[in-house]
Formats: C-alpha cells, structure tokens, sequence
C-alpha cells in the first residue's frame, strides 16, 4: 500500500486496473467452469452413436431441470459480461478512494481557507505522485503568499509610523514658527525673529524633502556639519520659550565656546520634541542642561511633572505609546526622539527623578 502510494498516477492506475481486471477474468473463469459442472450433472437428452453404428437415446431432461440449466446458460452469459466491467469500475474506485480522494479534498480546503485570507495552516504532505506534488506546490504558495501579506502589513505599518512622526516633527516648528509671527505681529521681533524665520523654513523644508524619499524613519539621512555649540544655547532658549512660554525656564552646560560635529536639523527636532513632551507634564519649572565631552554631545530635558510611567521607563519609547490613553497626542515623540538619536551614534535615557519630575537625556555622537 505505501509503494502504490509514492507511485505514479499512471502507473498507480494501470497496475490497479490490470489486477482487478484479471481478478475478474478469474472469477468469471471459475464461474462458468462451476456452472458447466454443475450442467454435467443434469441430462441433457438427444442420442449417442456408438462406434458400431449403434443409437443410444439419452434420458430427457425434466421441465423442471430444463429450467435449471436455462439459469446456468444465463449466468455464464452475464458473467462473461458484467464480471470483467465491475472489475474495471472497481479498480476506478479503489483508485479515486486511494490516489484521489485524499488530495482533493485537502487542495479543495487549503483553496477556500486561501479565498477567505486565512494563510495561518499548512498544506500536509499526502503522498509522492503528481498530486502530492500539487499539494506541495500548494503550501509554497501559501507560505509566499503569507510572506507577502506579512510584507505588506509591515510595510503599511512603516508607512503609517513614518506618517505620525511626519506630522509630529513638523508640529514644534510650526509652533516655533506661529509664536516667531505673533511677536512680529505685536511689534516686538527683531532681526533674530525675522532669521529664526528663515531658519525653520529652510529646515521645514529640507524635512520636508527627506521624509518624501524615504520609506522607513530609520532611513532619515544624517547630514553633520560643524555647529557652535553657543548656537544650539540660543536655539535651545528660544524654542523653550515659545514652546512653554507659561513655564520657568533653566538652560545651563559647561560648553559655551565649543563646537559639535552633528546634524543641526536633527538635533533640533529630538530638542524639541523632549521640551515639548516635558512642556505638556511640567508644573512650575522645566531645565535643559546641555554638555560636550570628547565623544559626545548630551542634552538632558528635566521637568517637575507627574514622571514617566513604570512600563515607559522598563520597555522604552514605542510607536504610538501614549502615557495617558486620554492624550491628544500621537505618541511618537519620544520614539522618533530615541531613533533620530540611535542615527547620530547616541542614545536617548528616560529616568524619574527621586521626589518628583522626569528626565530625559539624549546623547550624541560628535
């Protein structure tokens, strides 16, 4: 039974044909040989001529009798007819039971598990003929198409990632940018407004540009050029003013006339992205240290809020991962922080404070 299993449908069908076939060619022979015996013991009449020419009538048959060997006659002529056909019909069903029935059924149901989108099975292997093949090709199919779907739901979920860290980086520099216009609306900018202007535009655009080309957030290119330290002192004070204008502002570090080698834009946008998260959580006071060692350029963003949550601090920031689930927010500043520092050779920490507040420190690679 297992080598007619991994045999050929063709072969697998002749050789079942052809043994049921002459089953049946032996079964008819034993027939009408059993019939013919038992006609011998019936007379049958008429005369036998003797070698001297003498006649010898034999007994007739009674009516009775007669009817007897008429139903002998009838079953060696249907069994000479129908035994052989059966035989033929037989080994067609032992084939379709042995050979078909098995695959069919699995390559029918693998087909309607495949049209209602349920790929979470597998096609079992059945046996090794044409059909087995079929099955076999069937789970390949069904293990690629699993692959693509996996794909595309990746791919969707990059998408709609990249979409929210979009729409959250452009925020704070539009908020930058709408407090900038406000105060040249009051009569109180100065030609640093007017620059700060210049500034987010040019960044909002080059953001703009990059994120169009890119499919994933962690492909943001990283273009670094020699910043003044100074610089990122008078940008960090300025975009926490205007980010948390109602707030008491603390900026300190211990590198004033130094320079840093880093993505200006970048460094801006995990900046803001920290001060605007510990803006929303702050009470009173919110302080920004900023230092340079040999290797790296450390911002740390302290707030005297409520502090981070148990599960933020021990998994870290994820896409979506909203601390309160009444915020309005996307959750993405903290992830796309943590990444856009991982991009630049750093690390973003979170930490609560002893008594109170939280911390986040994000570090750079110069």
């Amino acid at each position: 039974m297992e080598r007619l299993k991994n045999m050929g449908l063709k072969h697998s069908f002749f050789l079942l044909s052809f043994l049921c076939l002459l089953s049946a060619l032996l079964l008819t022979a034993g027939i009408y040989l059993f019939c013919e015996k038992m006609k011998g013991s019936y007379p049958r009449g008429g005369v036998v001529i003797g070698f001297d020419g003498s006649m010898t009538e034999l007994p007739q048959p009674t009516p009775e009798q007669m009817d007897i060997l008429r139903l002998f006659d009838m079953i060696q002529v249907f069994t000479v007819l129908l035994v052989p056909v059966c035989g033929l019909g037989l080994a067609g069903m032992l084939f379709y039971r042995w050979k078909l029935k098995k695959p069919i059924n699995v390559l029918k149901d693998s087909a309607g598990r495949i049209r209602m989108h349920d790929l979470d099975f597998t096609v079992p292997k059945i046996s090794g003929d044409e059909l087995g093949e079929v099955c076999a090709a069937f789970e390949v199919m069904r293990e690629e198409l699993l692959c693509s779907n996996k794909e595309l739901w990746y791919q969707a979920q990059e998408r709609k990632r990249l979409n929210a860290a979009f729409a959250h980086n452009l925020r704070n520099p539009v908020t930058v940018l709408k407090g900038t216009v406000k105060m040249l609306r009051q009569g109180v900018g100065d030609e640093q407004a007017l620059e700060r202007l210049a500034i987010y535009t040019e960044r909002i655009e080059r953001y703009i540009e990059a994120m169009s080309s890119i499919q994933r957030l962690e492909q943001m290119p990283v273009c670094k050029k020699s910043v003044a330290v100074s610089l990122l002192y008078d940008e960090l004070s300025e975009t926490a003013n205007l980010l948390a204008p109602s707030l008491k502002i603390s900026i300190r570090g211990n590198a004033d006339e130094e320079r840093a080698e880093l993505d200006h834009g970048l460094f801006l946008t995990v900046a803001e992205n920290l001060i605007n998260n510990a803006a929303r959580y702050a009470k009173e006071e919110l302080t920004i240290i900023l230092n340079r060692d040999e290797r790296y350029l450390k911002l740390s963003v302290t707030d005297d809020g409520p502090g981070y949550p148990a599960w933020l601090i021990k998994d870290g920031p994820k896409p979506f991962g909203r601390a309160d689930a009444h915020e309005t927010s996307l959750g993405m500043g903290l992830y796309s922080s943590m990444l856009l520092c991982m991009k630049q050779g750093g690390t973003l920490t979170l930490e609560n404070a002893a008594k109170q507040g939280a911390s986040a420190t994000a570090l750079f690679a110069i």
